[in-house]
C-alpha cells in the first residue's frame, strides 16, 4: 500500500503501537534476567509460553471459538510453534549471563537472516545488495561480541541460534498467511505450551518469593500484549514505516540494564548496534524503493 494512501493519524497510531510493543518486550526480558538468578530457564520459558497461550485464548476464543485452532497447514504451524519455543529457550538461557543491551543488539540480526533464508525457503531471488547487507550485519555482531573478549562465550552463540530460529519462524509465518491471524497467534504458543508442561516438572523449583510468582505470571501477559501491539501496528501503518522503530528496544534494554543491573553498554555495543541497525534500515529502504519502481 502506498504511504500516501494511509492517513497520518493511522501512521502515528501504528508507530505508537510498535513503540509500546518493544517497550513491553524489554520489560519482559528484564524480568527474565531477574528470574534467571533464582529459577531454572526451563521453568521461565514454560511460564512465558503458557501465559502467552492462555492470554491469546482468552482474547480471541470468546469471539472465534474452537474454529480458530483449525489450520490449512497444521504441519507448518507446528513447525512455527517449535521454532518459537526453541528461539525463546535459547534466548532466555543466554539472558542469564549476557547483558540486556548486548543480547538485544545481537538479536537484531534476525531480520537480516530472514532476507537470506527467503531465498531457499520461499524461492525469492537472491540479490547482491541483500547478501552484502547480511554480511555487514554479521560484522556488526562481531563488533558487539568481540572475539577474544569475555562477552564472546557460548551464551552469545545461543543468541545467534535464537535469532536463526526466529528468522525461520518469520519465514514460515509467510507460508501460513492463508490462516487467520488469530489462528497463527495461538498456534505459535500452543505446541510449546504442551511440550514444556511435560518437561517443566523435572526442572521445577518452587519460588520462595511472592515477587517471583508475580513476575512469572506477568511474562505471558507482557509477551502476549507485545505481539498484539505488533499486529495492531502492522494493521495501522505499512511495515516499512513501523519496522525501523523496533530498534527503539535497544534504548529500552540499555535503560533497564542500567537501572536494574547497573550495567552500562560499552562503546563496542553501540558501534555494533549502529552497524546492524544501519544495515537493516538500508535493506528496508532499498527494498521499498525497488517495489515502488
Amino acid at each position: 500500500m502506498p504511504v500516501t494512501a494511509v492517513p497520518t493519524s493511522r501512521i502515528t497510531r501504528g508507530i505508537l503501537f510498535i513503540l509500546m510493543a518493544v517497550f513491553l518486550f524489554a520489560c519482559m526480558n528484564t524480568l527474565v534476567k531477574l528470574l534467571s538468578a533464582r529459577l531454572d530457564s526451563v521453568q521461565i520459558v514454560w511460564a512465558r509460553t503458557l501465559g502467552h497461550f492462555i492470554f491469546i485464548g482468552l482474547l480471541f476464543m470468546p469471539r472465534h471459538g474452537w474454529a480458530m485452532l483449525r489450520s490449512r497447514t497444521p504441519g507448518t504451524q507446528a513447525a512455527r510453534s517449535l521454532l518459537q519455543l526453541t528461539s525463546t529457550t535459547l534466548y532466555f538461557i543466554a539472558l542469564a549471563t549476557v547483558p540486556l543491551a548486548e543480547a538485544t543488539t545481537i538479536s537484531f540480526l534476525s531480520p537480516l537472516l530472514v532476507t537470506l533464508l527467503a531465498v531457499p525457503l520461499l524461492g525469492e531471488p537472491i540479490k547482491a545488495n541483500r547478501m552484502a547487507v547480511v554480511l555487514v550485519g554479521f560484522i556488526g555482531v562481531l563488533v558487539v561480541v568481540r572475539p577474544g573478549s569475555g562477552l564472546f562465550q557460548w551464551s552469545s552463540l545461543l543468541i545467534l541460534g535464537s535469532s536463526l530460529c526466529y528468522a525461520l519462524y518469520q519465514v514460515l509465518t509467510r507460508r501460513v498467511s492463508g490462516d487467520p491471524a488469530e489462528t497463527s497467534a495461538i498456534w505459535s504458543a500452543m505446541l510449546g505450551s504442551v511440550l514444556m508442561s511435560f518437561v517443566v516438572p523435572f526442572f521445577w523449583r518452587t519460588p520462595d518469593r511472592w515477587t517471583d510468582v508475580l513476575m512469572l505470571l506477568t511474562l505471558g501477559v507482557l509477551g502476549g500484549l507485545g505481539h498484539y501491539c505488533v499486529a495492531r501496528a502492522m494493521i495501522n501503518a505499512p511495515a516499512n514505516i513501523v519496522s525501523p522503530f523496533q530498534y527503539f528496544q535497544l534504548l529500552c534494554a540499555g535503560f533497564f540494564g542500567w537501572l536494574v543491573f547497573d550495567a552500562v553498554p560499552g562503546v563496542s555495543t553501540w558501534l555494533g548496534a549502529a552497524i546492524i541497525i544501519g544495515a537493516g534500515l538500508f535493506l528496508g529502504w532499498s527494498e521499498t524503493r525497488a517495489s515502488r519502481r
